[in-house]
């Protein structure tokens, strides 16, 4: 069986691992409850899904100074959720964070909870702050047949909410719809058109294009030789330089957890502090394959 055994793939080749040096990214899951419930949401965010809880400043400030004091040199910090903005902490978290001489994203969905927040946005420095909106398809259907009904126009109203008070912003959707990603570039071309958006559609900075996962399609397991075969450094996949802090339903404290992609998968858990968290990864699990070796996606 496939992604059954931690050091070998199914056909008993090497399976193929990430040596952690660095630690450039660090991203902060602030909780899964969210105001939308989307089909394929890969961390099952909704409503009622509270299996990561909301993270505390506190705890998020304990792992910027741990970061600091391992002289780990962040050049990015990420919040991501469910949706952050419902975590009431997260406004304090995301001043603190652009004050850090760092690269500050945000995804969000730029609905109602992300508006309520407006009077503390304002207060927040914006020179390396960026909100990535997820926007599932230009067309209002397609969106709300993956994020609900009525979920387009409240995004949109986010979206020119941040334009007209100068946030820098970029989109984030995903392949599924039998389009190419060139058409699906042209299509956004039209779309940051006729909103205004201060957006590039060619860039892959900009607008990011996610490889649609699902655990029940097959895919290759990646062994050690993949990397010549591939011709692929393993320095370029998300976890050698990428942790994620989340706070686990009834733990006392947070984890570290490897990928953005699994936050519930023990197997990827390396922890409670940064400094443990900087060990060998082994890519047993479909996301590793199919997002980030080949599909070359990457969180940030």
């Amino acid at each position: 069986m496939k992604f059954n055994n931690l050091t070998l793939t199914a056909s008993g080749k090497a399976r193929a691992f990430i040596e952690a040096k660095q630690l450039k990214t660090l991203w902060f899951n602030t909780g899964t409850l969210c105001n939308l419930t989307c089909k394929n949401c890969y961390i099952e965010s909704s409503p009622t899904n509270d299996r990561l809880s909301y993270l505390s400043f506190d705890e998020y400030l304990s792992f910027i100074d741990e970061a600091k004091e391992q002289n780990f040199n962040l050049t990015e910090i990420g919040f991501t959720g469910g949706e952050p903005f419902l975590n009431k902490d997260f406004p304090k978290m995301l001043n603190h964070a652009a004050q850090q001489n760092v690269d500050v994203l945000v995804l969000t969905n730029a609905m109602k909870p992300m508006l309520n927040k407006k009077s503390e946005l304002l207060n927040i420095p914006k020179e390396r702050l960026t909100f990535r909106v997820s926007i599932d398809h230009v067309d209002p259907k397609k969106h709300e047949a993956i994020r609900g009904q009525n979920s387009y126009e409240p995004m949109i109203e986010g979206l020119e909410w941040l334009r007209d008070n100068h946030f820098k912003m970029s989109l984030a959707t995903r392949l599924m719809w039998d389009e190419s990603e060139a058409q699906t570039r042209t299509n956004f071309k039209a779309f940051i058109l006729k909103h205004d958006l201060p957006i590039d559609a060619d860039s892959t900075k900009d607008l990011v294009t996610f490889t649609e996962m699902d655990v029940k399609q097959d895919t290759p397991e990646i062994t050690t030789e993949c990397w010549t075969i591939l011709n692929k450094n393993p320095e370029s996949i998300m976890c050698s330089s990428s942790r994620m802090i989340v706070k686990k339903k009834g733990n006392a404290k947070p984890s570290v957890i490897a990928c953005t992609l699994l936050p519930y998968d023990e197997a990827f858990d390396l922890g409670s502090t940064l400094e443990q968290s900087m060990q060998k990864i082994y890519l047993n699990h479909p996301h590793c394959s199919k997002f980030c070796v080949l599909g070359g996606s990457s969180c940030s």
